[in-house]
């Protein structure tokens, strides 16, 4: 059984803000595959259904972004699931898939492993499993504007512009994911990282 956790903020007030780019990813893959995340426990909404023949779980921490990892561990508990089982989806304003490219929206990274970034969602989940070791699918949603206050900017709304280069990524992202569920992670990550640095060339 597989599980993929989209990150976000609960209420109307964050939807679509640029801190919600997981749970946007979330309603992209539950569409696709006719999977109602609606289900309420372990303090998420949550679905079950079937990806590429397999068995399993989206979910929607309802903790607020900061205390992410006080939903995933509950549901891991539950359900038997080890690290390897599960795929982190979340915003990231400082994209570094290749340094000398623009970390506009629209760029997706993905990587096996890590440490949590400056990402307070990650960082708890990281904190609440005790491990780094799983797997995480990065959307960018752009740099946080000089002299802006950080808070401002990730709960904020992006420009239309912006908004159709994301819409994109959040393709990319369940692509990516359906990559990760038939064990083509690498293949995924050199299609994807590699993919802006392409269109630079």
């Amino acid at each position: 059984m597989f599980l993929i956790v989209g990150l976000g903020n609960p209420g109307r007030q964050y939807e679509h803000t640029r801190h919600n780019a997981g749970f946007d990813v979330m309603d992209a893959l539950a569409e696709k595959y006719n999977i109602s995340i609606s289900e309420s426990g372990h303090k998420a909404l949550f679905g079950k259904g079937m990806i590429g023949g397999q068995k399993g779980i989206l979910a929607k921490p309802q903790t607020f972004m900061n205390l992410s990892g006080e939903s995933l561990r509950p549901i891991m508990d539950f359900y038997k699931l080890e690290p390897e089982d599960f795929i982190i989806i979340h915003d990231d304003i400082d994209l570094d898939v290749f340094d000398d490219i623009s970390l506009a929206p629209g760029n997706i990274r993905i990587r096996k492993k890590g440490s949590a970034g400056g990402h307070n969602g990650i960082k708890n989940i990281i904190a609440m499993t005790g491990t780094e070791n799983f797997k995480r699918i990065k959307v960018g949603v752009g740099e946080k504007p000089a002299g802006w206050d950080l808070a401002d900017h990730v709960l904020g709304r992006m420009s239309e512009e912006d908004r159709a280069a994301f819409e994109e990524a959040v393709k990319e992202s369940v692509k990516a994911a359906e990559m990760i569920l038939e064990d083509e992670i690498d293949q995924a990550m050199n299609d994807f990282n590699r993919k802006k640095r392409e269109s630079q060339s």
